[in-house]
């Protein structure tokens, strides 16, 4: 009896070990996350001249100043706060819209292909961006659509990474007896893909959403390439400009300020759509 009771305890004291290590794991990772947004918002704070001096933990009193610079410079911020939503949102709603779709089509029909199609979608993930800009580039030339959004949404509804996300996450959490049902019940396809099956895959949407729309938000090698006009630009060419900017006019302090500028939306998006988060990660990564 003693014996057990000591397996017990001894079992019950690696547990809780096994747990304070994790939290002290995940503090550690959290500071470090925390701590560069930290260093951000502190720089945005100072003006150029303390910037060179090195890094304090304190703030300054530069913030309104570094702002009042950058809004009234020579670059569009407003409207390239505005380019970056409306390509980062409309890439977001059609990668989750179209994948899940695809996804739903390769998860529930049956057809000779099916298996190749799924292992080439699969095989397109591994094509860097990089290799096909020359050619994306000049189909976008020959169809006048430089300066253009388009080039920038239309290709984003093709995404095998999202693609594949949904469909593991439809192998655990989309019955096919649920499908069938609601073709007996005299469902079309299309209804029951946005009726049923939609709100079913809301916490992969939120995620996937949160990560298309991340992802273009900071894209800046494809809209460096097809942007020209200011007024079309979005942030990240916005940004890579002041920072380029000669010795003259270089402001560290509005560098900051438009970095930190250009995180707030993503910060509100994610906060709208954490909820879904943890949920749709649990789903996703375990097959039914």
């Amino acid at each position: 009896m003693t014996s057990t009771n000591e397996k017990q305890l001894s079992k019950g004291m690696g547990i809780r070990a096994r747990r304070g290590i994790a939290y002290v794991v995940l503090v550690l990772l959290s500071f470090l996350c925390l701590f560069w947004f930290y260093v951000l918002f502190i720089n945005a704070t100072r003006s150029n001249g303390e910037l060179t001096k090195g890094f304090t933990p304190l703030p300054g009193g530069y913030l309104l100043t570094n702002w009042t610079n950058l809004v009234h410079g020579t670059l569009p911020v407003w409207q390239g706060l505005f380019n970056s939503f409306v390509v980062a949102a409309s890439c977001a709603i059609l990668c989750t819209y179209f994948s899940s779709m695809t996804a739903y089509a390769i998860h529930v029909y049956d057809f000779k292909l099916k298996k190749f199609m799924f292992t080439f979608i699969l095989m397109i993930m591994m094509i860097p961006t990089q290799v096909t800009a020359l050619g994306f580039l000049q189909l976008v030339g020959k169809m006048g659509l430089e300066d253009n959004f388009i080039p920038l949404i239309v290709p984003s509804i093709a995404a095998p990474v999202t693609f594949f996300y949904m469909k593991q996450y439809m192998e655990s959490a989309l019955p096919l007896s649920l499908v069938e049902a609601a073709r007996i019940d005299g469902s079309g396809e299309f209804r029951t893909f946005n009726s049923i099956v939609l709100p079913l895959m809301k916490p992969a949407i939120a995620v996937q959403a949160i990560f298309t729309f991340v992802s273009n938000w900071n894209n800046y090698f494809t809209p460096a390439l097809i942007l020209h006009d200011d007024k079309m630009k979005t942030l990240p060419i916005l940004i890579a400009q002041l920072r380029s900017a000669d010795w003259l006019k270089f402001d560290m302090g509005q560098v900051y300020v438009m970095i930190a500028f250009s995180i707030f939306p993503v910060i509100v998006v994610y906060l709208l759509l954490s909820k879904f988060i943890v949920q749709g990660v649990a789903m996703g990564s375990v097959k039914g």
